[in-house]
């Protein structure tokens, strides 16, 4: 009986620690027709993301020569597909094949590919053609054409925006998918995940947030441990201490209405830029965005999770590598965590050696106390 215990706790334990999100981050080409950028060679990228300790990428330009950069290497990658693609993607599953014997078959499984997602946004898609009726098919011909290939273990899925997704982002209980996507499009989709064991993206933003909402204050917004800096959720009594738990907890939320609250969800862009943007975006420097990445990789790093979810979002993509020169409005912010010159921004460890180190100290402690309280009580059975 004592050994029965000892084991269920250690086995819980261990569960415990493992439950630490990965952070990876988005590597993005500079557009031509927006900077005089140009891209570093993508050995510079791939040597880039290995001395930062970056364990993941996100490439949503999906770039063969980029993909083959990180062959050998211990970064995992996650690729993207065009919305233009799409229609064709759903209309015919060679579309597919030919997409993965270009982007993919060449590199796996020296290139660690580890996540694709079919089209970025579909629903708040601001050009005249609507790339949402194609969705669900063209994800479905891409994981049929991985399986024709003897591919099992690449999962498929597409990433939503936030903002044209979720209802509300306050209280997180009340929150629901939009309609009529959320009974067309998404509820087909979640189950299409579960069935194959895939994952939900989103892109969270919480600067975004906060810019439309007056009464947030910056600190919630930035993981700081002000005084009275939370919100309640009066209906299910739940308090929050940062704003990015509360908008992940209404997509668990929206996710547990159409009974789908146990596919992990992965966070495909998130951060704070430095600079850049609309007039009037003071909120937009180096300073709060340097505490934001901060308080961002030490909260995922705590192994706490959200509120209503023990192990939280399974993973975490900060946007984005570099900084681009060029663009209006939104698309002159500074997002990188790197400068246009890829020289670093800012002093954040997002390593998992140094994630997990506090575990492991507990991890320990605790097994130093479970060892001295088994051996007590083998001594008493005897």
């Amino acid at each position: 009986m004592p050994s029965f215990l000892f084991f269920s706790l250690f086995l819980s334990f261990v569960h415990f620690t493992s439950s630490i999100p990965s952070i990876g981050v988005t590597y993005s080409s500079p557009s031509t027709n927006t900077t005089t950028t140009v891209p570093p060679p993508p050995d510079k990228i791939s040597t880039t993301i290995a001395s930062l300790n970056i364990s993941s990428v996100r490439l949503p330009d999906a770039d063969p020569s980029l993909v083959r950069a990180f062959a050998f290497s211990n970064t995992s990658l996650f690729l993207s597909i065009p919305n233009p693609l799409l229609p064709a993607l759903a209309s015919n599953r060679s579309v597919a094949l030919r997409w993965l014997y270009r982007h993919v078959l060449p590199f796996y499984p020296r290139s660690k590919i580890a996540l694709i997602s079919v089209g970025n946004a579909v629903l708040d898609s601001t050009t005249q053609e609507d790339f949402s009726p194609f969705l669900l098919r063209a994800m479905r011909n891409l994981h049929l054409a991985l399986q024709e290939l003897g591919i099992s273990k690449i999962p498929i899925s597409t990433t939503f925006s936030f903002f044209s997704t979720i209802t509300t982002a306050f209280p997180p209980s009340s929150a629901e998918f939009q309609q009529p996507a959320g009974d067309l499009i998404i509820r087909p989709l979640l189950q299409f995940l579960e069935q194959t064991n895939s994952s939900f993206l989103i892109n969270l933003y919480p600067y975004n947030l906060f810019r439309l909402n007056s009464e947030i204050p910056i600190g919630f917004a930035l993981f700081q441990d002000y005084p009275f800096n939370f919100r309640d959720d009066l209906v299910t009594g739940v308090r929050y201490f940062n704003l990015f738990d509360m908008m992940a907890d209404a997509v668990i939320t929206a996710m547990a209405v159409i009974g789908h609250e146990n596919i992990p969800v992965v966070v495909a862009e998130t951060g704070w830029p430095s600079g850049g943007g609309e007039a009037g975006e003071v909120e937009a420097n180096g300073v709060y965005a340097e505490m934001y990445l901060k308080g961002l990789v030490r909260h995922l790093k705590s192994g706490v999770g959200t509120p209503l979810k023990k192990d939280g979002v399974a993973q975490v993509y900060v946007y984005e590598l570099m900084d681009h020169d060029g663009g209006n409005g939104e698309r002159s912010r500074k997002w990188g965590i790197l400068s246009e010159n890829m020289t670093r921004k800012y002093n954040v460890e997002f390593s998992s050696g140094a994630k997990n180190s506090g575990s492991m100290e507990i991890f320990l402690v605790v097994m130093w106390f479970l060892i001295g309280w088994f051996i007590s009580l083998v001594n008493l059975d005897l």
